[in-house]
């Protein structure tokens, strides 16, 4: 299976995101990266709260030129959930077009555009017709039905990630793209809550980052229902019942995605993550691969990776996901669950040999 992954900015110190990905080469196919100044499905690359981070631009165009001399296709992210009132203007066609003149000057161009704006599909499709358009994942495209309706706008597709699981239902996209000559992509470690009624909400805080960033908002309350939702520990089994695709269980993709897509733009450690799905196992807290990772919402709790049943790819894979009267994953996750906090009373190692 090859991967695509998330850019990261290459910052003054550390290692830069070339380094990493050089290292995972023969696993990686794609990079994908939004462009500075403009928004995208995260945070501003260089801007917050009125800081701007002026190299940004220059260091992100020699990290892809770097990305480019290794082989590897990049994805220009162009997909907010929301572009204003310049949604369907010339400004954001004209925009649009701009900006990839100006990447075909500075790096060869890109390869793929990923994009969430019917305007910025129809806008590539028309004007730079050998660019891959791919449907971002938050269109929430899961049917072959709904990819025929936009089939004249996109020529591959980042797949519902509620649906992901059922390996039918992939499948059945599947046959579909192969019949229409179409690209499946999925992404593998989103933290999201399966149908999650407030993504289309979150999405559009994300667009409006900068303007909400720099408003008076309403305090102590936080207006994500996942983090909310962790607050009970009954709720936690809901974190296994999400979308997110263990390391151990990707190759069961083969035949059935063409590129498995690793959220790591905003990972603290992305190493971690694409040497977890590189290698097809992970030895630690399952929370830590992904985006977001709740691993402060069950502190100091983990969920050992290692303690998951041994049927569990083969259950979740299956079940007609009726989650309100099933105990399968609240029967997966108490067996998984380890409390890091020492005892009450125990020692501390003060370091004293004895």
């Amino acid at each position: 299976m090859k991967f695509a992954v998330g850019y990261q900015s290459s910052g003054p110190s550390g290692e830069s995101f070339p380094e990493i990905v050089r290292d995972y080469r023969e696993h990686l196919v794609e990079v994908y990266f939004p462009w500075v100044h403009m928004p995208s499905g995260r945070a501003s690359l260089n801007e917050s709260r009125g800081l701007t981070d002026w190299t940004a631009q220059a260091r992100l165009e020699a990290d892809l030129a770097a990305l480019r001399d290794m082989g590897l296709k990049l994805d220009l992210l162009l997909n907010a959930n929301c572009y204003g009132g310049k949604a369907v203007s010339l400004f954001l066609e004209n925009q649009v077009g701009s900006l990839l003149a100006h990447l075909q000057d500075a790096i060869g161009g890109v390869d793929t555009v990923t994009t969430s704006s019917l305007a910025i599909a129809r806008t590539i499709r028309r004007h730079f017709p050998d660019i891959d358009v791919r449907a971002s994942v938050n269109m929430r495209i899961g049917t072959p039905t709904a990819m025929q309706y936009v089939a004249g706008l996109f020529t591959s597709y980042c797949i519902q990630r509620d649906i992901q699981r059922r390996l039918t239902a992939v499948a059945r996209l599947r046959r579909w793209a192969d019949s229409q000559n179409k690209t499946l992509v999925m992404l593998a470690n989103s933290g999201c809550l399966r149908y999650c009624p407030g993504q289309t909400f979150h999405d559009n805080m994300v667009a409006h980052d900068q303007e909400i960033d720099e408003t008076a908002n309403i305090p102590g309350w936080t207006p994500h229902v996942c983090w909310n939702l962790c607050r009970q520990r009954e709720n936690w089994p809901a974190l296994l019942q999400s979308t997110w695709v263990r390391p151990e269980d990707v190759a069961r993709y083969e035949g059935l995605v063409d590129i498995v897509k690793l959220a790591t733009r905003m990972h603290a450690n992305p190493r971690l993550v694409i040497h977890a799905y590189a290698s097809g196992r992970y030895r630690g807290n399952l929370l830590d691969l992904f985006e977001p990772g709740f691993g402060p919402a069950l502190a100091p709790h983990v969920i050992d990776s290692t303690a998951l049943p041994a049927d569990w790819f083969e259950q979740t894979s299956t079940c007609d996901g009726d989650c309100m009267s099933c105990r399968y994953c609240a029967e997966a996750l108490a067996g998984a669950l380890v409390n890091t906090e020492p005892p009450e009373g125990a020692a501390e190692d003060d370091g004293t040999d004895v």
